[in-house]
């Protein structure tokens, strides 16, 4: 899961080199598909993708064999601003440097707004329409969409006033804003996903006024005093998180672990991210940089009286409560921040060892979450299933996903060599 992010994330953890790269996207790419009229075969895709190759000046696109692209544009997601871009060939995409480009391939060629940094990323968002019947389609009275989807984090949008029929990839089940169902998951396994959604229309109602926002389960005429909080209900669409975090296991005896968290902050104004540590954890030597531009950022750690007063945690926090507080440029109107932070813990009632086993034990709530074992160290049990690789220094790693909105409480085992 996510290796190419991955990779380089241990490369630079570990101060190796980046070698053997060719073009690498973050695996943390999220695409968004909105069906259109059904008459068109056409569906508007919004493409959110990171490139991570430090010096990478482009970042290729391919169009799939099949599709006639139209309406293409792109941003920097940093920034905001608008990218340029142009359809090359095959050919002409290895000319300049993607040396795995396909040459029966057109592909999108964007021009980043500057080289990735080293230490860092250029996120872009790519939106397009694609019309392809072999993709979307009418099958009686009902629409289908019929695509293999590579990307890992996806949301298929149905045209206004569709319901959906049946979808076959396990799948949250969304409103929109205005109405429109939407099926949004995760793909954790290593091959495309083969996502076939059918829907048809509602029926016709002479009240054509529209949903405005999540539907609430009942009128409100009809909600009893015992529960005023089903207006309340709501739930985040899982495969939009856009926050990933590591873990690189040291010896258990010392307890200690150190970890890697990536977090993008959107709202307008925002300077600094606090971080509170886990009731039971102590942080040290915390770090953090700007994906964006590969530079460090200013770190404090506090205690919680400290925090307390600062206003940057209520009364309600543990009496050993400590706070790990990130310093970053404001973000501006229209722009996003995305930073990496490093910390190490020490939590001897959560990893240690039993006998001569190594056991941690800790409830994730990020979608993606990633443990490496000890070197020397070989996994005999893990409570929650993962996929499980060798590293490049021969670390064996557990990659996670949770695509529902809750929390996995996982517990490891493992042996020494």
């Amino acid at each position: 899961m996510r290796w190419n992010k991955i990779r380089l994330a241990m490369l630079l953890v570990l101060g190796l080199p980046c070698t053997g790269l060719s073009q690498s996207a973050g695996d943390d790419a999220y695409t968004r598909y909105e069906l259109l009229e059904p008459a068109s075969a056409s569906f508007r895709i919004v493409y959110d993708v990171t490139a991570v190759t430090p010096g990478a000046r482009f970042f290729f696109n391919p169009i799939r064999k099949g599709s006639e692209a139209r309406d293409e544009s792109v941003l920097d997601l940093s920034t905001g601003q608008a990218l340029r871009f142009e359809v090359v060939s095959g050919q002409e995409a290895r000319d300049a440097g993607h040396s795995t480009a396909d040459l029966e391939t057109d592909y999108i060629q964007v021009h980043l707004l500057h080289p990735v940094p080293e230490g860092g990323e250029v996120r872009i968002r790519i939106d397009k329409t694609y019309r392809d019947p072999k993709s979307y389609f009418r099958e009686g009275d009902a629409i289908v969409f019929d695509r293999r989807l590579g990307i890992k984090k996806n949301i298929v949008v149905l045209p206004q006033n569709y319901e959906l029929l049946s979808c076959n990839v396990p799948s949250q089940i969304l409103e929109e804003p205005d109405g429109r169902i939407a099926v949004s998951f995760i793909n954790a396994y290593p091959v495309a996903a083969p996502l076939v959604v059918r829907a048809k229309p509602l029926p016709r109602k002479t009240d054509s006024k529209q949903p405005s926002g999540g539907a609430s389960p009942t009128s409100a005429s009809t909600i009893t005093r015992q529960a005023p909080t089903l207006h309340d209900i709501a739930f985040p669409e899982r495969a939009r998180q856009d926050r990933e975090i590591v873990y690189f296991l040291n010896p258990p005896e010392s307890h200690s672990f150190r970890l890697y968290h990536d977090y993008t902050e959107s709202k307008e104004g925002v300077a600094r991210y606090v971080n509170v540590v886990r009731g039971g954890s102590k942080v040290s030597e915390p770090s953090a940089r700007l994906l964006d531009t590969g530079e460090a950022l200013e770190t404090e750690t506090l205690a919680r009286e400290q925090a307390r007063k600062a206003g940057l945690i209520g009364d309600d926090a543990g009496p050993d409560a400590e706070v790990v507080v990130i310093h970053f440029p404001a973000v501006k109107k229209g722009r996003t921040t995305r930073i990496r932070i490093e910390e190490t813990y020490t939590d001897p009632s959560r990893y240690g060892l039993v006998g001569e086993r190594l056991v941690w034990r800790r409830s994730f709530g990020r979608a993606f979450n990633d443990v490496v074992l000890p070197e020397g160290w070989y996994l005999t049990s893990s409570s929650i299933p993962a996929t499980v690789v060798r590293d490049e220094d021969g670390r064996v790693r557990l990659s996670f996903v949770n695509g529902r909105p809750d929390t996995i409480d996982v517990l490891l085992t493992a042996r020494k060599r």
